[in-house]
């Protein structure tokens, strides 16, 4: 990871946007990682086929944190038939890091997009 990259992740993980629960989302799924023991649940609220708000809870290390962080905020305004085409290539670009060689921190990148999936039941 280049430096910028590491103080823009550090910087999400120490100040997520997006954290916080939705009482009235419609849409909620819950995803643990085995590997490493991180966990995030997801809370997608939709407006007339739109995604209104999305948030989400968890704790782990910073790259999970940081994906779903930034991936919560991708979502929002998106049309849920736009979400099932959604795949791992978005969430690594929101996130700006290569982790092509790492396939342990690359299971943590895409625990938000997994939630998603379960969530929307897209498994």
């Amino acid at each position: 990871m280049e430096e910028i990259s590491q103080e823009f992740i550090i910087e999400l993980y120490k100040h997520p946007q997006n954290f916080g629960t939705i009482e009235d989302a419609q849409y909620k799924a819950q995803i643990y990682n085995t590997t490493c023991g991180d966990a995030i649940t997801i809370f997608i609220k939709v407006k007339d086929g739109i995604i209104e708000d999305a948030k989400f809870m968890g704790k782990g290390c910073a790259i999970s944190q940081a994906s779903s962080s930034l991936f919560t905020g991708f979502l929002i305004g998106k049309k849920l038939d736009e979400l099932k085409n959604i795949d791992k290539d978005e969430v690594l670009k929101l996130l700006k890091i290569d982790l092509s060689k790492n396939p342990t921190r690359m299971k943590c990148a895409l625990l938000p997009l997994d939630a998603m999936r379960k969530a929307l039941n897209f498994e």
